[in-house]
């Protein structure tokens, strides 16, 4: 039974799927931030591999066809910024400057904690793309000569962390202005943080969406340039 399902090779997508709307109905049920439905999942997928004695690359081969689908639900959060516009006109000069912000605090940060821990250059190169989604994330760490696999655990554990206290932080900081809270949930925890900002509201959401893309791309810049600095 177990080698008809490992063979299986809908056997990783049916686990991903159903973990990850356990997820869902943990958070529902509790309402708690730390319920964070995609850590719920990740964790039961950790301890059913494990208590089923599954190897990873069994697993994988059928959950690795999910991440076709990062790249055009990226794309697809185009919508909710198209619908705010003209809000994103008037305060242009506002956001861009929030983004370029977040990009350089970002980037400056990793590369203070890198010499503080006397990582290796290739520990600290794959540690830059932290904060930008894992579609874009993934291809700057190989470019740079990072640990792909540690890039997208550390993607993971940034976007879930943001999505978990983006909230509480804006109220210890007083963060009201709905702008400012998509931009900096955005350029600090890329797509998973920003299902946190469209719960918030849509104008968080769409300025988080836009924070998306262009963190994305001024990190692809950044990455290079501080790639260098050790």
């Amino acid at each position: 039974m177990k080698d008809m399902l490992c063979d299986s090779v809908f056997f990783g997508v049916v686990v991903s799927i159903l973990t990850y709307q356990f997820g869902m109905y943990i958070k529902k049920k509790w309402k708690l931030a730390i319920f964070n439905p995609l850590l719920v999942s990740i964790i039961a997928v950790m301890i059913l591999l494990f208590v089923f004695d599954v190897d990873y690359e069994s697993y994988n081969d059928g959950a690795k066809y999910l991440s076709y689908l990062l790249t055009p639900a990226t794309v697809c959060l185009a919508i909710p910024l198209y619908e705010q516009l003209e809000l994103l006109k008037n305060n242009i000069k506002a956001i861009m400057a929030g983004l370029f912000s977040g990009v350089l605090i970002s980037l400056s940060c990793i590369f203070v904690c890198s010499l503080l821990f006397h990582l290796s250059h290739e520990e600290y190169v794959t540690l830059l793309p932290k904060s930008i989604t894992t579609a874009i994330g993934m291809g700057v760490s190989e470019e740079l000569g990072g640990i792909v696999t540690i890039t997208v655990a550390v993607i993971i554990i940034t976007g879930v962390l943001g999505n978990i206290i983006a909230e509480n932080v804006c109220k210890l900081f007083h963060i009201e202005d709905p702008i400012a809270k998509g931009i900096a949930i955005g350029s600090a925890s890329h797509a998973i943080g920003t299902a946190k900002a469209m719960e918030m509201g849509e104008i968080e959401g769409a300025m988080s969406s836009l924070s998306i893309a262009v963190a994305g791309l001024l990190t692809v810049v950044g990455a290079s340039v501080f790639a260098n600095f050790i």
